[in-house]
């Protein structure tokens, strides 16, 4: 299988498992992945997810044999890779060794938070292919960094080293190589602890609300929240406060 899943705790840990190919994605890798996050979403039992890859990258891009063979690795709904036009509903964080090129980078991007191994390489080389990097990447880069430094990293094509995403905060962690998976766990984990509606909520608000006027921002966000609000999970985390306890959440 060209990728694996595990649970650690409430955690869901999708590892993209083609090594020999520096984990380039092809068809049948994106179908799995769109499969494993729908399981991410559906699953009670996990509230955050971990993206990696097997063997010490992350993931090249697209497989490119598998292109001039004819395949396009695109789910309907969902885009290249199964991921990056329709991200989980749920938090999930990229665990980065090696390299996050190309389309690699752009599962990165649909991501919501990173971790990166000091050695790890991240860059949208499309440009130096005459492609443009349409996986999201020109959407998504402007929005995760200063927006001079992504025009400059797109239209050169330049590799990034993981210091500097990490100087500019595209990075949330930056830790020795092969430590990637744990701390990317332990952040999942804080994640995880939290009220799963009220987690699921907060991601949608930060991520839709880019474009909101403020004039419309609190009435859009309010059927969101509300729904929060009056959950069951809400009344419990006020209970157990309350009792100094911790919450037993349902996710209802």
């Amino acid at each position: 299988m060209p990728v694996r899943t595990e649970q650690v705790d409430r955690t869901f840990v999708i590892t993209i498992d083609r090594p020999q190919a520096r984990n380039a994605i092809d068809l049948p890798t994106a179908l799995a992945v769109a499969g494993a996050l729908d399981e991410l979403d559906a699953r009670d039992d996990v509230h955050a997810g971990v993206i990696t890859g097997a063997g010490g990258t992350f993931c090249a891009g697209m497989d490119l044999k598998a292109f001039l063979a004819g395949q396009r690795p695109s789910i309907d709904g969902r885009g290249f890779a199964g991921i990056v036009r329709r991200p989980p509903v749920k938090p999930i964080i990229a665990a980065v060794e090696g390299y996050a090129l190309g389309g690699g980078f752009e599962i990165v991007l649909a991501c919501d938070l990173v971790v990166a191994a000091e050695d790890a390489v991240f860059g949208l080389p499309e440009v130096t292919r005459g492609l443009t990097a349409a996986g999201g990447g020109l959407l998504r880069l402007h929005r995760r960094v200063p927006f001079n430094l992504a025009v400059e990293w797109a239209l050169t094509g330049a590799r990034i080293p993981a210091a500097e995403a990490h100087e500019v905060r595209l990075v949330n962690r930056l830790v020795p190589a092969g430590e990637t998976l744990p701390a990317a766990l332990e952040l999942a984990g804080a994640i995880a602890a939290n009220g799963p509606l009220a987690t699921k909520a907060t991601k949608r608000i930060i991520h839709e609300s880019g474009d909101w006027p403020m004039s419309e921002a609190f009435d859009r966000q309010q059927p969101i929240t509300e729904a929060v609000r009056s959950s069951a999970d809400a009344r419990e985390g006020a209970r157990a406060f309350v009792e100094r306890r911790r919450p037993e959440w349902t996710g209802t």
